[in-house]
């Protein structure tokens, strides 16, 4: 019972693994896994099926047949280890070490010896040597053909076809079967090139757009921080320089008791309380949400991460008729489920609709990436004013309300109903450090 419960465990851990990952990152996955699966599909198919007839032949061709397939299980083990290091050798990310090829290369060597030597003993069929054949290279070029330009894995694939040939013929293989084996190897190469190159292509371009696209938000926030840094400077630059003018006058008509020093102080007075109100202003627009922005915004993040995004609303953004505290308000909605369906779902299909019911705004951010933690709607609520309890308190100043869970097919949905008469003593929406 004990083994069965850690079974089940590592099981559910595996899924847990797997439901974590983003899409990309699971694409990544089932690439690698694919490609360290393909030796061992044909190991125990091309690879074992025509050693049939050895294992009925006396203890040589039997031993010869057993010793094939422990090398080639050996070389599947050696292709599995060394399929990352090899695609991050595509990517450009670090250098395949060379040595890691001695000692498949040897095997590869030993495998072509023991098929050479069961064709010279009769321990395999002609029909089944074209497929042993097959099989031969695979484990050994699925790595390599990620090391080595095109041209140069064709070549040399090339030789060592002439080279398998030419020893078969050295034994006695007939004609027939040489141009079978031949046939073999150059089916059995040029598979892994198409099967493994483009992969490999598409998870680099994949790759380097995610890159692209981290590095596009990380210069966005920047741009930001400099725009922000830009409108401080331009309030308190002038402020600021005007103020210690004004403090050094001041104190220079004061050493000298000239009245007027004191009207310096108060224009100081004056100038400072108006810089707080300008750097308020500056501060409360930059954490306001815009209700048009960021449902742009949203729409075309979420599409940017592969996710179909529509926007519904007779009406738009710009004529729902309620106050900027409610607009900005229902943007703060906007942003925060944009961003979970981001984080906790997987959602192939947004719709955001807005839409004026019974003197009240209600915007609805319906996905189908509803997950075991509760839906592509789910946030942590403890986030000082972000996740779902922040919004509740944001809107329940206003006398709105949030709804969020499941709505049946496969849906989860995030509803948020706010009237259009907002409390005259909320001019805007007040941000979570203003509360």
């Amino acid at each position: 019972m004990k083994e069965l419960n850690e079974v089940i465990g590592r099981v559910r851990g595996w899924r847990r693994g797997w439901t974590e990952r983003t899409k990309l990152q699971r694409i990544d996955l089932y690439t690698r896994l694919t490609l360290c699966a393909l030796p061992w599909v044909f190991l125990v198919t091309w690879g074992l099926l025509p050693l049939g007839k050895a294992f009925g032949q006396g203890p040589l061709p039997v031993s010869l047949a057993a010793a094939f397939l422990a090398v080639n299980a050996a070389q599947c083990v050696l292709s599995n280890r060394n399929v990352d290091p090899a695609f991050a050798h595509y990517r450009g990310a670090e250098p395949f070490p060379l040595r890691r090829l001695r000692l498949p290369a040897v095997l590869l060597a030993v495998l072509t010896g023991l098929l050479v030597a069961l064709a010279a003993v009769g321990g395999v069929e002609d029909a089944g040597l074209s497929l042993l054949v097959l099989d031969l290279p695979l484990a050994f070029v699925t790595p390599y053909v990620l090391l080595v330009p095109v041209r140069t894995y064709l070549l040399r694939c090339a030789a060592c076809a002439v080279a398998v040939v030419a020893l078969l013929a050295a034994v006695g293989v007939p004609g027939r079967t040489l141009f079978g084996s031949a046939v073999s190897l150059l089916v059995g190469t040029l598979l892994v090139l198409i099967s493994t190159r483009p992969s490999a292509w598409s998870l680099s371009v994949m790759w380097q757009a995610e890159e692209a696209r981290d590095m596009q938000a990380r210069l966005a926030v920047a741009e930001e921080r400099l725009r922000f840094g830009r409108d401080m400077h331009d309030v308190l630059g002038r402020n600021l320089a005007v103020i210690a003018l004004k403090s050094e006058l001041a104190v220079e008509l004061a050493q000298r008791g000239n009245a007027a020093a004191l009207d310096q102080m108060v224009e100081v007075q004056r100038i400072a309380r108006a810089s707080q109100q300008e750097v308020r202003d500056v501060v409360r627009g930059y954490r306001e949400a815009d209700l048009p922005t960021e449902l742009l915004g949203a729409k075309g993040v979420l599409e940017a991460a592969g996710i179909t995004c529509t926007v519904e609303g007779a009406d738009g953004p710009a004529g729902i008729g309620a106050p900027p505290a409610v607009q900005a308000a229902l943007g703060w909605v906007v942003r925060e489920a944009a961003t979970n369906v981001l984080r906790h779902g997987d959602p192939r299909v947004c719709v955001i609709r807005l839409r004026t019911v019974a003197g009240s705004v209600v915007l609805e951010v319906e996905n189908d990436g509803v997950v075991e933690n509760g839906g592509a709607g789910a946030a942590p609520a403890g986030e000082g004013g972000s996740g779902l309890a922040g919004l509740r308190e944001r809107l329940a100043a206003l006398g709105g309300s949030l709804e969020a869970g499941a709505a049946g097919d496969g849906l989860f949905r995030v509803t948020a109903t706010v009237p259009v008469a907002a409390p005259r003593n909320l001019s805007r929406s007040t941000s979570p450090e203003e509360r």
